[in-house]
């Protein structure tokens, strides 16, 4: 006799996972998009540009060279040297072809990074506010998500007194985003090369990098953290092509690392998806190779909308807002309307809450502080037309004006 569906047993962890918020968010809206409301959303984490022309041309010409066979594991060897050319370059960093495994995204990257280096009961760092899915990538391992809190003054930045405080004897990874999403918080290179000082005296933990919003930079200056004296050979840098070549859907991401690593993570990766797609690596070298006019435009206009969203969000009486150097994000706190009534007569506990009353009573979505690991706020993108962000942002002054 068959069993029912609601007999499944599955894998604990897979059933202990939670499912991601800003998909979950981007679901919701699109719901409300088909039952006819204008929704305006603001919760995407991926440009709202074209993939620029080279960097097309070049998939377009590999499929009709034929190139769409699987590929060598961690990439094709071309791909891997335009990589290790691009770090050399950008960052001051020195690897091999060997030492670079090309994934189906960065996602993939950190997510090989994290089940390589990490087993059953270690601890991971992770400064909130967080991306979503490191601590559910860090459980899935069998290691423990252990966020560290930051402060809004500082613009949420992990200072090393509360890296020196985290760290336990079960301490095995520290995960670094600068540019960060969801604050667009830049680490300074001095801010940086602080951290690394509390880590040279704590063997045996690594470091993460993720590095995946390098190219969207306004007020500030990226440092690559394996660059740091020591750090090279503790540190997994991960970084990709969604971002800064407006690739999201191409799905390419890569990883640096000391050699046995890289070999851990390209085990990995060979026994779950193989290669990523051979179309898309030939595009990844094209964006490489390319003039990078397209993307300097691209983060012009970025720029731009950040200026208008800052001045907008700091004008509303209760909103603080750090000003975002990097990535296309605002992490405005939003604790001062907690505990208020809304017109309907509901409580606001706290960023959860205050997100979808907005996109209930606003149509306006964005994603809730709580996924981040950080309830005083939400997160805000400006990857959206400065027409739907200033739409958005009315929205958003009318909600919060109508709380009591």
């Amino acid at each position: 006799m068959s069993s029912s569906p609601h007999s499944v047993r599955f894998n604990d962890r897979v059933a202990a996972m939670q499912p991601s918020a800003t998909l979950a968010m981007k679901s919701r809206a699109e719901e409300r998009r088909r039952q006819g409301h204008p929704v305006v959303a603001l919760s995407a984490g991926e440009p709202d540009f074209e993939t620029p022309k080279p960097i097309s041309d070049a998939g377009v010409q590999a499929i009709r060279n034929g190139f769409t066979n699987y590929t060598e594991n961690p990439g094709t060897l071309e791909l891997r040297e335009a990589i290790c050319s691009k770090l050399d370059r950008d960052n001051d960093l020195s690897y091999t072809p060997e030492q670079v495994v090309c994934s189906n995204g960065a996602k993939q990257s950190l997510a090989l990074a994290i089940h390589a280096l990490c087993d059953e009961g270690d601890e991971v760092l992770i400064p909130a506010p967080y991306w979503v899915s490191y601590p559910e990538m860090a459980r899935f391992s069998g290691a423990e998500p252990v966020p560290v809190p930051t402060d809004v003054d500082n613009g949420y930045r992990l200072t090393p007194a509360a890296l020196e405080k985290a760290i336990t004897e079960r301490t095995r990874l520290l995960i670094l985003c600068t540019p960060s999403n969801p604050t667009g918080t830049v680490y300074s290179p001095d801010e940086l090369a602080a951290l690394a000082d509390v880590l040279r005296d704590h063997d045996g933990i690594y470091v993460v990098s993720d590095e995946i919003y390098e190219y969207v930079l306004y007020d500030a200056e990226h440092r690559a953290f394996a660059s740091l004296p020591d750090m090279k050979e503790r540190t997994v840098t991960v970084n990709g092509f969604s971002k800064g070549f407006a690739m999201t859907g191409w799905r390419l991401g890569y990883m640096a690392a000391p050699g046995p690593i890289a070999e851990a993570a390209g085990k990995i990766q060979g026994q779950f998806t193989s290669a990523p797609s051979s179309i898309t690596q030939k595009a990844g070298v094209a964006a490489l190779e390319m003039d990078k006019e397209p993307v300097e435009e691209m983060v012009s206009a970025f720029r731009r909308r950040r200026d208008v969203v800052l001045e907008r969000l700091r004008a509303i009486d209760g909103v603080q807002c750090p000003t975002p150097e990097g990535a296309f994000y605002a992490y405005p706190d939003v604790s001062a309307f907690f505990g208020a009534t809304a017109p309907d007569g509901s409580t606001i506990e706290d960023g959860g809450d205050l997100c979808f009353y907005l996109l209930e009573e606003q149509d306006v979505a964005l994603v809730p502080g709580p996924a981040f690991g950080e309830p005083d706020g939400l997160r805000l993108s400006y990857a959206s037309s400065m027409e739907d962000l200033e739409t958005g942002l009315d929205r958003i002054e009318a909600g919060l004006a109508a709380l009591r």
